[in-house]
């Protein structure tokens, strides 16, 4: 069953922040990024090809294994529809050319156009910049259409929530009424066609994430942020702190953080939960168990996973016990914090040593 997150609870704006109660999940999460994981067409690992990200198929295949979440993004048409593609630009071949264009450009028809049709033809064949410049053809072993959000609530299996992450170009600058506009858009369909299932909004954008959380109060908002691991023109993104103060500035919940800031300054954690927020971390280390169970010991409470099958089911086999069982301390027990309540992980000192220091050299890499 998908988590509840009612958040019926939660402030409505910035004046009642410190009146509103610790946002926390009721277990430790797994979210599937883009479904059932990103697609990375220049890897040689073919399990980064599989299925087409941010596709239904997609969705449904990671919604079969024991997560919690599916998380996409959303961006909206020209004239207003909100649709679930990550990247900003649409590549495509034509008579031998690379050419793009702006996703928030186009209109519906058009969108839809790119990439394998319910029909199976195939009219505009789909490509992908990297970021270092490199341009690959899409190409995945299941293919999918592209979809609306709508399609999304529709079309998806309920049993996972979705964290739907509001996309913006980073190098474009906004005003409040443009992104208005286009959360209001998004907005209608998830009041329209959630349902109950559990919704999360995330961004990396800091006035979009303020603005929507301003605009409703039945869903949890997460500020995204590099943590430092890159760096931007605007200093709200540049660090844990600084997300720490646009979730307290701005009644959010809490923070979707890349896990290597986490893992580069552990102490953040316990500031970020003086903070009354909860913390989940997304990131290409968190494809990695070991880097999960340190997560898990350390207080994070969820993670954004590619590996959905492999991570969810080494998740499923941790041994957790609650403090009321009566157990004596041994010296060999780690407490960890989920919202209010504790719970003891069967694990060695020994093996948190190994792992802290196992993370240190994935830093290296």
């Amino acid at each position: 069953m998908a988590l509840s997150v009612s958040s019926a609870k939660f402030s409505s704006g910035v004046e009642d922040d410190k009146k509103q109660d610790a946002f926390g999940f009721p277990k430790f999460v797994v979210m599937g990024h883009r479904g059932f994981g990103m697609n990375m067409l220049q890897s040689p690992d073919e399990k980064m090809k599989s299925i087409k990200e941010n596709s239904i198929l997609s969705f449904n295949v990671a919604a079969d294994f024991p997560i919690d979440f599916v998380e996409f993004d959303v961006q909206v048409t020209r004239e207003g529809c909100p649709v679930i593609f990550h990247d900003i630009f649409m590549f495509t071949q034509e008579q031998g050319i690379i050419t793009e264009k702006r996703v928030t450009e186009m209109a519906l028809h058009e969108f839809l156009s790119y990439g394998p049709q319910n029909d199976g033809e195939n009219v505009k064949p789909m490509f992908r910049k990297t970021k270092d410049g490199r341009i690959f053809e899409w190409k995945v072993v299941k293919d999918d259409p592209l979809c609306t959000l709508q399609d999304a609530f529709v079309k998806v299996k309920r049993s996972v929530g979705f964290n739907v992450e509001l996309k913006f170009d980073d190098n474009i600058l906004y005003g409040e009424e443009e992104l208005r506009q286009t959360l209001n858009n998004i907005l209608k369909v998830v009041d329209e066609y959630t349902e109950n299932r559990p919704i999360m909004f995330s961004s990396f954008h800091p006035d979009a994430a303020r603005l929507i959380r301003n605009m409703q109060m039945s869903y949890p908002v997460f500020f995204l942020t590099n943590g430092g691991c890159e760096i931007y023109e605007d200093v709200r993104r540049n660090s844990l702190d600084e997300a720490i103060k646009i979730c307290k500035e701005g009644g959010l919940q809490g923070i979707v953080s890349e896990v290597k800031a986490i893992l580069r300054t552990p102490n953040a954690i316990q500031r970020v939960k003086d903070s009354k927020l909860s913390l989940i971390s997304y990131g290409q280390l968190n494809n990695v168990v070991e880097v999960i169970y340190l997560q898990y010991l350390m207080g994070v409470e969820g993670v954004i996973v590619d590996m959905v099958m492999e991570i969810s089911e080494a998740i499923a086999s941790i041994s957790v016990k609650n403090k009321e069982d009566g157990e004596e301390d041994d010296g060999r027990k780690s407490m960890i914090m989920f919202g209010e309540e504790r719970t003891k992980v069967k694990i060695s000192k020994d093996a948190i040593t190994f792992l802290t220091k196992f993370a240190s050299k994935l830093l290296q890499q």
